[in-house]
């Protein structure tokens, strides 16, 4: 009889999390398997991780968000591990008239809609999926998933701040990033459970990850 394989992982809207899964899976094979990817809000990846639904999440914190970040992990009973920092960058369409910049501000952003992934209505701004998110802006929109905010930020003439890496594995996305004048940084990496020693699989995605992240990171 077949043994089926199972895993699964959550994590923050990123593309790398979907090549990095799509890389476990082929190589991995196998006839029989029931495996999942889910992409959730920060309180999401973490509420899979500590209800076992996931082996682990996929996720950032900030230079600035990271004592409160890691609180809160700490009280799910969860543990970051940091794989890589990078430094934010503005994503924006290749038309946009900013594109050709060698670095931008927030403030050369003020005239263009703020396009940022909606967390749940209780959580603490240091869960945002952007760095520097506490800062106002006048024109914001909330998505819930990657696709419609990319294509928002290039019907709209939009911008979001990320890792680089978010556009940076996605041919003909029709965004380019500009580094963000900042001293931020950010630390990405996965969350798993106080003590737990990740499976063979996740160990795979992990080490998978890294190569991706390594690859693909700007600063």
């Amino acid at each position: 009889m077949t043994t089926e394989t199972t895993f699964a992982v959550s994590g923050q809207h990123y593309l790398f999390n979907v090549q990095t899964f799509a890389h476990t899976v082929l190589a991995l094979g196998g006839d029989s398997y029931r495996y999942a990817l889910r992409d959730r809000t920060t309180q999401g990846v973490i509420d899979d991780v500590v209800d076992g639904k996931s082996e682990l999440g996929v996720l950032f914190e900030t230079s600035a968000t990271a004592d409160e970040v890691n609180a809160a992990l700490d009280a799910a009973g969860l543990e970051f591990v940091e794989l890589i920092q990078s430094a934010p960058r503005v994503a924006l369409p290749k038309s946009h008239p900013m594109v050709n910049a060698s670095v931008l501000t927030l403030e050369d952003m003020e005239d263009f809609p703020y396009l940022y992934f909606e967390q749940d209505e209780d959580s603490p701004v240091a869960f945002a999926e952007e760095a520097l998110a506490s800062v106002p802006r006048a024109k914001s929109i909330a998505c819930t998933d990657r696709a419609s905010l990319s294509e928002l930020i290039v019907a709209l003439n939009g911008y979001t701040v990320t890792s680089g890496i978010l556009v940076g594995i996605s041919d003909g996305a029709g965004l380019n990033t500009v580094p963000l004048d900042t001293d931020v940084k950010l630390h990405l990496g996965y969350v798993v459970r106080k003590g737990q020693q990740l499976s063979d699989i996740g160990q795979r995605f992990v080490d998978t990850l890294k190569k991706n992240l390594e690859k693909y990171a700007r600063f």
